[in-house]
């Protein structure tokens, strides 16, 4: 499974790089601190993975609180065909504590 850093994701987004970003965190999660990502909860995935077939060639990186949702939700990507997915390291609290630390920590 291929991670990627919050500081190169913050690189991609400073560039206004091409990429999916989805949040499989919780609704309640997302409303306390987010990086604009497409929500769609971990427990939801299988069900709603058709949402995101016009990104199965596309990158697509997976974020949660800490990385392991996220992890789980980038090997089942990977599993369904998807071609270019990447773990958020750290996930969101990782980002608020190196990049943005206007984002709250939970």
């Amino acid at each position: 499974m291929k991670e990627i850093t919050v500081q190169e994701l913050k690189e991609k987004i400073d560039n206004d790089e091409s990429f999916f970003l989805l949040d499989v965190r919780e609704p309640f999660e997302f409303e306390i601190s987010n990086l604009n990502g497409t929500l769609i909860p971990l427990k939801e995935l299988p069900g709603r993975v058709n949402e995101l077939e016009e990104y199965r060639e596309e990158e697509v990186i997976v974020m949660c609180r800490s990385g392991a949702r996220s992890a789980n939700a980038t090997n089942f990507l990977l599993s369904e065909g998807f071609k270019n997915v990447k773990n958020l390291k750290g996930g969101v609290n990782q980002y608020a504590r190196e990049i943005d630390d206007s984002l709250q920590i939970y």
